[in-house]
Order: C-alpha cells, then structure tokens, then sequence
C-alpha cells in the first residue's frame, strides 16, 4: 500500500480512498464483469467496435492498480460463450483487440511480475489467437505478483459442467466410477479457477443488475458492487470507490454479525410475543 500511495498525489481523490483502504482487509480476488463498452459506442454516434477498443486502457489501469494495492487475484470477463452471436465483424474485431492487449502489455505484466492465466473453453478460439494467448501465459508462468485470470469463451455453467466431466473421467480412468461420491471440494478442485481464491469482490460495470453466467460456483458469498459507469470509462478512482465500499461491508458467511449472539432467539421471541 506504501508503494501504492507513493504513486498518487495528496490533492487527489484517489489519494483520499486510498488513505481510507485498511491493507489487512484488502480482497484477495477481485472479478469484474466489464459491461458497457457498447452503449458507450452508441452514446457517442460511434461503431460498438470503438467501445471495445475504448475498454483497453481500463483493463490496463485495473490491472496496474490491483497489482499496486497488493490483490492476489483479478479475473476479468473478457469474452463470454454468448457472445459469439454477435455480428462477426465484432466478434473478428474482439479477437483483434486481445492480440494487441496480449503484444502491448506483455512488457509491463514481466516488468511487474504479473501471471497471465485464462480461463474457459479456449479450445474453440481461432488458431492465431489461441497461440498468442499461450504464449502469453508461458511467458509469464514464473511471476509471482497479481494473477489475472481473462475469462474467454466462458460461462458459469459449462465450467460447472466441464469440472464435473473431468471428475467422472478421472474417475472413469481409475476404475472408481461406480465407488465416485460427488462433493464440492470435488467440483471445486476441477474449476478453472481452482489455483486461487473465490472472489471476494465482484464488480460490475453499466449499472446492469445481473451476474451474466460469469463464475456462478465462486460468487457464492462474494460481495457485489454495481456501478453506472460504463466500462470505457471505468477509471482508478471507481476501482478504489468499490475497495472502499466493500470494507464497509460485514461478511458473515451465512453466520451471524458482530454481537447478534447475545440477541433473543426466535424461541424467546415467539412465547413473548403471544402473552400478555
């Protein structure tokens, strides 16, 4: 956080949100469903394509400030296993997109030790842009800093599938399959997430008030902000607005909050509310 603060200056608003951030409860994994890049185009009487090229510059200040402020793991909703109904030019031009992210940061994410790891069905994507994206991850494989997973050709539901499919072919393959008792540290050790922590934080752009199939089995107990703004124009300053708000919050996992042990129970309540 030190060298986080060092890069801000004291006049600035980063630089209050940033005072206000305790380093002990930063989330570990923050999941950004990045909507928005499309009305973004529209608004400005501009091709859905200039929003997504727009999008690039957030992806790469996110990215640099998770890594400043100490997250460990940031997955970023980048292509879903919907969005090949789009019009062709677009889904062309996303894969453009990526191959230029992929060659232009390559250099900064070595430089800050950052791990590149995507997730889903990456099989399916064209040829060019899956060696590319290998080669990425290969190059990368040895940092130690932020891990940002790119969710690609993803979706909660084949993940779920595609992790129970393996379990039941690992099982198949031992000879165990009529002994096979599904758990979910299971499931949960055959997702594509499962080197790192569930998120902790999961932020959506757009102010659109719905999860969109993405990391369905690890937002179980995550903490969701919505924002209004729109991806293109997702800055630092809102990156920090989330951290701020989600340290706010008390996370209870289903247990009870701090002091609400010493409450009546429903069964002192229930007989006191009948006498008289």
């Amino acid at each position: 956080m030190k060298a986080f603060l060092e890069t801000l200056r004291p006049e600035d608003r980063d630089w209050e949100l940033a005072q206000a951030i305790d380093p002990a409860r930063l989330p570990e994994h923050i999941a950004i469903i990045m909507d928005g890049n499309g009305r973004w185009a529209e608004r400005r009487r501009l091709p859905r394509v200039a929003g997504h090229k727009a999008g690039i510059g957030p992806v790469r200040s996110t990215v640099e400030a998770c890594a400043r402020l100490g997250v460990k793991a940031l997955t970023l909703y980048a292509f879903s296993v919907e969005n090949w109904k789009r019009p062709r030019h677009e889904v062309e031009t996303l894969w453009r997109l990526l191959r230029y992210y992929l060659r232009q940061e390559l250099p900064e994410l070595q430089k800050n030790d950052i791990r590149l790891q995507a997730i889903g069905r990456l099989e399916a994507l064209p040829e060019p842009v899956r060696a590319e994206l290998d080669a990425a991850v290969e190059a990368t494989a040895n940092n130690r800093g932020l891990l940002v997973n790119l969710a690609i050709n993803y979706g909660g539901r084949a993940e779920i599938v595609d992790a129970v499919n393996a379990v039941l072919e690992m099982a198949r393959l031992e000879g165990s399959l009529a002994a096979l008792r599904m758990d979910e540290d299971l499931i949960a050790t055959n997702l594509y997430t499962a080197a790192c922590p569930d998120p902790d934080l999961l932020i959506r752009t757009s102010g659109e008030m719905r999860i969109s199939n993405f990391l369905l089995w690890q937002i179980a107990y995550a903490e969701l902000y919505v924002t209004e703004t729109l991806w293109p124009d997702f800055t630092r300053t809102d990156l920090l607005e989330a951290v701020v708000a989600y340290q706010k919050r008390e996370r209870r996992y289903g247990g009870l909050r701090a002091g609400a042990a010493d409450a009546p129970s429903d069964e002192t309540l229930i007989p006191a509310l009948g006498s008289s």
